[in-house]
C-alpha cells in the first residue's frame, strides 16, 4: 500500500519553496513568487481592484447603466474604498494604542467591520447618486447590490489567489518536524508551554 503523502505533488509541496494553497494542495505557481508579505499584499490589492473595476463596469452596464458612467463609478468606488481603508485603519489602530486594547477580541473586530462598512457606504451612496445621476434611494439599492457582489467576489478572489500563489505565511502550517517554539518565551505557538527537562 502506498503512502498518500508520498505522491510527487505532496513531496513537492513539502519543500519550503513550494507554497501550499487552500486544503493543503500545492499552489499552482509551484514556487514562492513574492519576496515578502508586503509585496504579496500590494499585488493582492492591486489585482483585486483592477478586476473589481472590470466586473463592476460590466455588471452596471448589464443592468442598463451607461458604460462610461459605470467605468467612472467603478474607478471612483475603488479609489474611495482604498483611501478609506488606509484612513480608517490608521485611525482605528491609533485608538487601539491610546485605549490599550490588545488582541482584537470579537467585539472589537465586529465594531471595526461595522464602522468601516458604515463609513464606506456613507461615502459611496452619494458618489453613486452623483455619477449615475440617480436618486439617493436608487443609489442605496445599487450600493446594496454592489455590497452583495463584493461579499461573494472577495471570497472567490481570495480562494483563487491563494490557490495560485499559496497561502500567506501567517496562514500556513509549519512543515512537519519543525519547531514552532519561541525559545525566549518557552512557549510553542501551536501546542503551548514547552516542557523543559
Amino acid at each position: 500500500m502506498t503512502d498518500p503523502n508520498s505522491s510527487p505533488s505532496r513531496r513537492a509541496a513539502a519543500r519550503d519553496d513550494v507554497p501550499l494553497g487552500p486544503g493543503g494542495r500545492p499552489a499552482l505557481a509551484q514556487r514562492r513568487v513574492f519576496g515578502g508579505p508586503g509585496t504579496r499584499r500590494v499585488v493582492y490589492a492591486v489585482v483585486f481592484e483592477v478586476l473589481a473595476v472590470l466586473f463592476v463596469t460590466v455588471l452596471l452596464t448589464l443592468v442598463g447603466k451607461e458604460a462610461n458612467s459605470s467605468l467612472v463609478l467603478a474607478i471612483a468606488n475603488s479609489t474611495i474604498a482604498l483611501l478609506w481603508n488606509l484612513a480608517f485603519n490608521t485611525i482605528f489602530e491609533a485608538w487601539e494604542r491610546r485605549s490599550g486594547t490588545t488582541g482584537r477580541p470579537l467585539k472589537v473586530r465586529v465594531a471595526h467591520a461595522v464602522l468601516f462598512q458604515f463609513g464606506l457606504v456613507c461615502m459611496l451612496v452619494p458618489t453613486v447618486a452623483f455619477i449615475l445621476q440617480v436618486s439617493l434611494w436608487e443609489a442605496i439599492v445599487i450600493e446594496a447590490g454592489l455590497l452583495v457582489f463584493f461579499f461573494l467576489y472577495t471570497a472567490v478572489y481570495a480562494y483563487c489567489f491563494d490557490s495560485v500563489f499559496g497561502l500567506p505565511d501567517s496562514a500556513s502550517e509549519p512543515p512537519a518536524g519543525t519547531s514552532t517554539a519561541h525559545p525566549a518565551s518557552g512557549v510553542d505557538v501551536v501546542t503551548g508551554p514547552i516542557d523543559r527537562v
